[in-house]
């Protein structure tokens, strides 16, 4: 009889060192669990720096599109000015290839006069 009261002891033993492990093992994940955050914890002024960086990037980016719309404006009005500045120039060549044309059929008839 003894040794099954001995065999029950032990069982309740057993139960009540594994019930310690577990919770020494509980007791050690939380803490380092509480260590982690603790540890890792973003700080105030992280934030604020983190915040007023992404309001620079913001209004740089802003700026930047604002600086490409003004780019291809200029550039399409610079194409535009180009075009018409080689339009009035083939005019003019073509007046003036008119005018030579007039100038020596004028020489050419003064010639013939005399």
């Amino acid at each position: 009889m003894r040794k099954q009261g001995t065999s029950k002891l032990n069982r309740i033993e057993f139960i009540i060192a594994t019930a310690v492990i577990l919770f020494a093992a509980f007791c050690m994940g939380w803490f380092a669990n509480w260590l982690a955050h603790r540890l890792s914890r973003v700080r105030q002024s992280d934030v604020a720096d983190l915040d007023r960086m992404s309001q620079e990037l913001h209004e740089a980016e802003e700026t930047r599109d604002q600086a490409i719309t003004y780019l291809q404006q200029r550039e399409a009005e610079l194409t535009n000015q180009l075009t018409q500045t080689e339009a009035e120039l083939a005019a003019a060549m073509d007046g003036l290839r008119a005018a030579r044309q007039d100038a020596e059929e004028m020489r050419g008839r003064i010639n013939n006069a005399d």
